[in-house]
């Protein structure tokens, strides 16, 4: 159990996804079940006929727009959905500039793609196929980060992390330990991923693509929508908060990999089950004080069966889930912090939010996710996230 100078406390978080370009607009989607699961509109690529796809309604444009980057060159979609979401977080929080900038603040962030979202451009400059190309230091993952840096003056820890899709959810837990241990009073936390040819191409060779909408923990599953998005939250320690009101506090967080396989899980459900363990052993819980689930849920054959046998297995009984990705996709490096901030928004305002288009549960597990918007007393909320290779994280928030 954590001791009152582990204490880790959300202060304000950010996000932009397919549902809001911002945490109160998401957050009036959920309550009316309004998907942003559709046809691509900005995105292009030959499978934008074929497949379904979580898209930022911004463009580059409009989001360029919104944000004070003026000057700034080679700035990729990912780029720009990271800088939106950490500016409402840190303005969230009430960070000044300069604990932006103090050395004790850490800015942990996550992706996947990075500057990849510009397959195309990549290709040709690459191939040396263009002459004094703006992105040659755009490609990378760490590129959002690095520009972030750049144009916040931060100095304190910075870290960038890939663990596919369990990376955000990293970054969380990663800027807790930093906390606990003394390195850093705050960190700002989070990730990012934009639409990309790259990942579309990879995913579709993968056969797990759904040319519908995506049904976590439906038997006639087919497959996940891939969507983009960003997403920060501030931690700061509880002497740090100075008057400020928390949202949530950060209570309980587990690492596992269960090293089955690249792309799959094993059945039997190794990695998420020690994840969750060690997330309820460090909150000083019992599977019965979890009081909702926001579940990887991907919609996949192989993920939703095996995340299934591991709520059977931990919960007695199995508590209130549901997957969110049914609303947004599956944002990748992205998802573990978006995720988190609908799991605190749920928790603060006593909601859970419903799992879309359920129609018959998995066997033989026969888990029913919640499938109606309700009201519900809540002190406990976990999130969970899983990458590719079985890199499992859950994480516990209590509320303040």
């Amino acid at each position: 159990m954590l001791q009152a100078q582990d204490e880790v406390y959300i202060s304000g978080f950010g996000c932009i996804t397919p549902i809001g370009s911002n945490a109160e607009e998401c957050l009036s989607s959920l309550r009316s079940g309004k998907s942003g699961i559709r046809r691509p509109v900005l995105f292009q690529s030959k499978y934008a006929s074929l497949y379904l796809f979580g898209e930022v309604s911004l463009s580059n444009e409009e989001l360029l727009s919104q944000l004070d980057v003026a000057g700034m060159k080679g700035l990729t979609r990912t780029d720009l959905l990271a800088f939106k979401a950490f500016k409402e977080a840190v303005e969230s929080a009430g960070l000044s500039p300069e604990e932006i900038s103090s050395p004790d603040t850490a800015f942990v962030s996550a992706s996947t793609v990075g500057g990849m979202c510009l397959t195309d451009q990549l290709y040709k400059d690459s191939n040396l196929l263009t002459n004094d190309s703006e992105y040659l230091d755009s490609y990378s993952c760490s590129a959002h980060a690095n520009r972030i840096v750049e144009r916040y003056q931060i100095k304190g820890p910075v870290d960038v992390i890939n663990t596919a899709c369990s990376s955000s959810a990293n970054a969380l837990m990663h800027g807790a330990r930093l906390i606990r241990s003394g390195r850093a009073k705050r960190a700002i936390v989070g990730g990012v991923d934009s639409l990309s040819k790259y990942t579309v191409n990879g995913f579709n060779s993968l056969q797990i693509l759904s040319s519908d909408r995506c049904k976590p923990f439906d038997s006639e599953r087919d497959g996940l929508n891939l969507g983009e998005g960003a997403a920060y939250l501030v931690l700061e320690r509880a002497d740090e908060l100075k008057g400020k009101k928390a949202s949530a506090q950060l209570v309980g967080y587990g690492n596992s990999n269960d090293a089955y396989h690249t792309s799959s899980m094993s059945d039997e459900a190794v990695g998420i089950l020690r994840a969750i363990g060690e997330a309820a052993s460090m909150a000083g819980l019992s599977g019965k004080e979890i009081g909702y689930i926001n579940a990887h849920g991907t919609g996949t054959e192989n993920n939703d069966s095996v995340e299934a046998e591991a709520f059977r297995r931990f919960f007695d009984p199995v508590p209130p889930f549901s997957s969110t990705k049914s609303y947004i996709g599956h944002t990748l490096g992205a998802a573990g912090g978006i995720e988190a901030i609908i799991s605190i928004m749920a928790l603060g305002h006593g909601e859970l939010y419903p799992n879309l288009n359920f129609s018959r549960a998995i066997q033989p597990q026969g888990l029913h996710p919640i499938t109606e918007f309700r009201k519900a007393e809540l002190e406990y909320v976990m999130s969970n996230s899983y990458g590719f290779s079985g890199n499992c994280t859950s994480l516990i928030f209590k509320k303040a």
